[in-house]
């Protein structure tokens, strides 16, 4: 069923269903195959937490997802700031060795659109009440949160999100969880892009209740694909890699553990 889709704001109309995806990191193929999903095309919303053009077809991803129109709610993240930065000569490198590439395939309309998004956004969502959306935390677009993450991290990064707030839903980790901290409800959707311990392309489906998804696509198709049509001299090695989920979540996890403070407690 389909709502008013009307520009979000403060009167929005309570949501019934909406769709999330996170990190497509430029991956064209696998954001067609979930923009395909039934669940998807019929979603009041489509919500994009963040790092939706740092991959092979930056350009393309952006005009497929503005041809949604104003059902797509759009919010930042790291890897999109950072796009932003080195096309406006505000920093020499990207860590992603695949970002230089992906920013000088922006077009300017792209690299201002993309320097304009929020960080975070509220929505009314049945069965949900507010939920908020972010990229990695509600207060920063690069820290990092685990499903094993320890209580006290969690009541550090949510120390100024209103009390009404009962869920919140965050991306950047790649990996698909959700778990209960200091009572509310945590979802990380995964990544559509670029996945860690399982191929496949991860997204969550809210309202009334929280669901995680993975749309099946075909993958030796979509690795030929991107290799015949990005002109990134690593091509097929980077599609090879992240496609196929190579990075398995425990060893994403033992890389990204670090970074949630754990070693010093």
């Amino acid at each position: 069923m389909m709502t008013d889709a009307g520009p979000v704001g403060a009167s929005d109309p309570l949501l019934l269903r909406v769709a999330v995806l996170s990190d497509i990191h430029g991956v064209f193929p696998a954001l067609e195959a979930v923009l395909a999903e039934p669940e998807v095309r019929a979603a009041d919303r489509v919500v994009l937490t963040g790092d939706i053009a740092a991959g092979p077809q930056p350009a393309e991803v952006l005009d497929l997802l503005l041809g949604e129109g104003e059902r797509v709610v759009w919010i930042g993240g790291n890897a999109d700031r950072e796009l932003v930065e080195y096309c406006r000569g505000e920093r020499d490198e990207i860590p992603d060795p695949i970002g230089p590439y992906a920013a000088d395939a922006l077009r300017p309309d792209q690299v201002e659109f993309l320097a304009a998004l929020p960080r975070t956004r509220t929505l009314e969502i049945e069965g949900l009440g507010r939920v908020l959306f972010c990229h990695a935390t509600p207060r920063n677009d690069e820290e990092v949160v685990l499903v094993d993450s320890r209580p006290a991290r969690w009541a550090e990064v949510f120390a100024d999100v209103p009390a009404d707030i009962r869920t919140v839903v965050c991306g950047h980790t790649h990996m698909p969880y959700t778990r209960l901290a200091h009572g509310r409800q945590i979802v990380n959707p995964g990544s559509v892009g670029m996945p860690y311990g399982r191929p496949g392309a991860h997204w969550a489906l809210l309202g009334p209740g929280i669901d995680l998804r993975t749309t099946d696509f075909d993958i030796p198709v979509a690795i030929a694909r991107l290799t015949a049509e990005c002109a990134y001299p690593d091509i097929a090695t980077w599609a090879d890699y992240y496609l196929n989920a190579r990075a398995t979540d425990a060893e994403a996890l033992e890389t990204f553990g670090p970074r949630d403070g754990r070693q010093h407690h």
